[in-house]
């Protein structure tokens, strides 16, 4: 069969013939249909993630949309190294695949997976967000974020604020769930005054996609409203920088808590669980997610893409 076959850690996989899986106790054979390249899937294809040590030659993929052999529709996650999800066909525990809703193709669940679990296992799973409560959103424009605007409205969030660069793009965000936006400088640089403000009438959540300048300012802001006001901030991702540097009395002089969320921070089960909810609630919500589908000969044009704007999708050929 064709897949996307990592030969050297660091190298970027290539398209080329591989083992044919057969499903050993307890799993299934996948015939993929669509499988979305996120940056959890580079990072670990390229040995720079701690989940993931695995020995080239393996196909590259953590989860995606495919049939089984009766025909069943479903969403797989984790396949059996060294197989992965970009490929003609995969192997993958049973316990590890559930059905999908009719109404949504294949390209748009596989592409809202990533982005969708990982706002609401930071939600749900991670800061416990209550209905009713405030979400700040820093980084919102892209993909993630954009979808994590509408985790937060739809688990029950009363206002939605967002951070991002890009104006226009924040305006957008309006319609589809943001109450206010506030946008950074081209440094990355929040507007201290409008944080302080926020925080001023309550701000319960934070989930942050940037680290770096931004977050930082957000955590000074958040400690110096009510030093008592509990404030959970969950740290996402790393395009605004890879490290801040925080005073040990900015957090002994708050109620701010400071979490991580991501493969790890949360049981496998738990995100499975989750993924579930999300897949039920896709026709619900309408998620607005942009995608791009390629065919997985193009493995390695993908790879090099860096449009964050959309989420591209890898399909067998044929």
């Amino acid at each position: 069969m064709k897949a996307a076959v990592v030969f050297k850690i660091g190298k970027a996989p290539v398209y080329t013939d591989f083992a044919e899986p057969v499903p050993g106790e307890g799993e299934v054979r996948v015939h993929v249909k669509a499988s979305a390249l996120t940056n959890f899937t580079k990072l670990r294809a390229l040995g720079k993630h701690y989940s993931f040590a695995a020995k080239p030659p393996f196909v590259v993929g953590v989860d995606g949309i495919g049939t089984l052999d009766d025909g069943r529709r479903v969403y797989f996650l984790f396949p059996r190294a060294p197989f992965g999800g970009m490929a003609e066909r995969t192997v993958a525990p049973v316990a590890q695949c559930m059905d999908v809703p009719e109404g949504l193709d294949d390209a748009m669940l596989a592409a809202l997976a990533d982005p969708g679990m990982s706002a609401w296992v930071a939600l749900e799973a991670r800061a416990r967000m209550r209905t009713g409560e405030t979400v700040l959103i820093n980084g919102a424009t892209g993909s993630a974020g954009r979808i994590a605007v509408q985790v937060a409205k739809h688990l029950g969030a009363a206002k939605v604020i967002a951070t991002g660069r890009n104006r226009e793009a924040l305006d957008r965000l309006k319609a589809i769930g943001a109450d206010e936006v506030i946008a950074l400088d081209p440094n990355g640089g929040a507007p201290s005054d409008a944080l302080r403000e926020h925080f001023a009438h309550r701000i319960d959540v934070v989930l942050d996609y940037l680290w770096g300048t931004s977050a930082l300012q957000i955590i000074e802001a958040a400690s110096a409203g009510e030093a008592t006001r509990r404030v959970r901030f969950v740290q996402l991702g790393l395009s605004g920088g890879p490290t801040v540097t925080l005073s040990g009395a900015l957090l002994r002089s708050s109620a701010i808590e400071i979490m991580g969320s991501g493969a790890g921070s949360v049981a496998a089960d738990e995100i499975f669980t989750i993924i579930r909810k999300l897949m039920q609630s896709a026709p619900i919500v309408g998620f607005d997610l942009a995608t791009a589908t390629l065919p997985l000969s193009r493995v390695e044009d993908a790879w090099s893409a860096t449009d964050a704007s959309r989420r591209i999708v890898l399909a067998p050929d044929c």
